[in-house]
């Protein structure tokens, strides 16, 4: 066999795989993961906390020196994660 033979034959080869993977690819069927989203319960009043700690979000670093922001901060950590071993004795 010379070259241009074997060329040929490794193009023709290459071209059925490509086409082999393409029907592959286009008959497969789309199994469609459904993402489950939860949504939040929507809340009337946000209440005094939730206010003060979307205030302080919202003046940005200035919060860090406001008292205020300090205390509503201090106050949503005790909230999850408990007294500090300070305050509990």
């Amino acid at each position: 066999m010379d070259g241009k033979t074997l060329a040929r034959i490794g193009a023709v080869a290459f071209v059925a795989v490509a086409i082999t993977a393409t029907v592959i690819e286009l008959t497969r069927t789309d199994e469609v993961t459904q993402i489950q989203t939860v949504s939040r319960p929507h809340v009337g009043d946000p209440g005094p906390l939730r206010t003060t700690l979307r205030h302080c979000r919202d003046i940005g670093e200035a919060a860090s020196r406001d008292a205020s922001c300090l205390k509503a901060w201090a106050e949503n950590r005790d909230r999850f994660l408990g007294p500090t071993s300070s305050e509990a004795h």
